[in-house]
């Protein structure tokens, strides 16, 4: 890792994007130590006030090594979309950021641009969540146009509403918006962009080992904290092994079935990223995670 760290040029950001439970946070703070810098999220579920553990946060004592910006400052019921992030993260990008997380789309709107859509009226939000909850997601996607149904990834439910909702909003497809999209607040070519390789045999196990970790430091009592206020259709409820805790506290599985079922999930999640990663971020650095975490 300090090898890595020597090489980066301190004048310019530095992107880290990596699959969950890859070690890119140890780096970013690693980096900003050594070269000063403040550390900057740019992980979707990260921001929410209410998860510290179970999103695995940066702690208290890792907060007071570097500057850190957008960890926990949404609250629970807040629909934080991707353009409030790069209305947030924007400001900060003078200040040779190390920007770190885990979020794809974050890092594309963010090198690539983001279409102006107009916000959505908070009465089409309600009619969208009626109808996931009343239908399903499914016939949320059959509400769409083929072109924009076909490119969503419809194993992320915020994405697929987000869809319809600009669809029902503006009376134009999301696809559309985004064929209009202006200049990137942050070219790639002005950045140090670094994507974390972390094969699945290596990853598996640390995922495992982390979410037991989570249990042991308190993600349980976080869940029990939410309880009362849980809303699956909420941004903050997608966060990786609420669902299965919630589910626990409410009595339908035993805590050992939710803990299976939250590492599968962190595992698919991982998956997901990678295939993103591969296929988005052709003009990044690769770097080996098990070479970085032997280091």
């Amino acid at each position: 890792m300090k090898r890595l760290i020597e090489d980066i040029a301190a004048d310019r950001p530095v992107l880290i994007a990596g699959p969950t439970a890859s070690g890119k946070s140890a780096l970013a703070l690693a980096l900003a130590e050594a070269q000063e810098r403040p550390v900057v999220n740019a992980d979707a579920l990260q921001v929410f006030a209410d998860w510290r553990v179970l999103t695995a946060r940066p702690s208290p004592d890792e907060e007071a090594r570097a500057p850190h910006h957008l960890y926990g400052h949404v609250e629970w019921t807040r629909a934080y979309s991707v353009g409030d992030w790069l209305r947030d993260v924007t400001p900060l990008l003078d200040r040779r950021p190390v920007i770190v997380g885990g979020t794809g789309l974050y890092f594309r709107v963010l090198t690539e641009g983001l279409a102006d859509i107009p916000p959505t009226p908070p009465a089409i939000r309600a009619e969208a969540e009626a109808r996931l909850r009343d239908c399903g997601l499914p016939a949320l996607v059959a509400d769409l146009d083929p072109a924009t149904a076909a490119g969503l990834d419809r194993n992320n439910p915020m994405r697929v509403m987000r869809a319809w909702e600009v669809a029902r909003a503006t009376g134009r497809s999301i696809r559309d918006w985004q064929a209009e999209t202006p200049p990137p607040a942050l070219l790639l070519s002005a950045a140090t962009a670094l994507v974390l390789d972390a094969p699945k045999e290596w990853l598996d196990p640390r995922i495992v080992r982390r979410f037991d970790q989570m249990l042991a430091a308190g993600a349980l009592e976080e869940a029990r904290r939410v309880l009362p206020r849980w809303d699956p259709t909420l941004n903050a409820a997608q966060a990786i092994g609420a669902p299965e805790l919630i589910a626990h506290l409410r009595g339908e599985l035993p805590l050992s079935e939710a803990r299976d079922r939250a590492i599968l999930a962190s595992r698919r999640y991982a998956k997901r990223q990678r295939t993103w990663f591969r296929a988005r971020m052709g003009g990044w650095r690769r770097i080996s995670a098990p070479e970085l975490a032997s280091g």
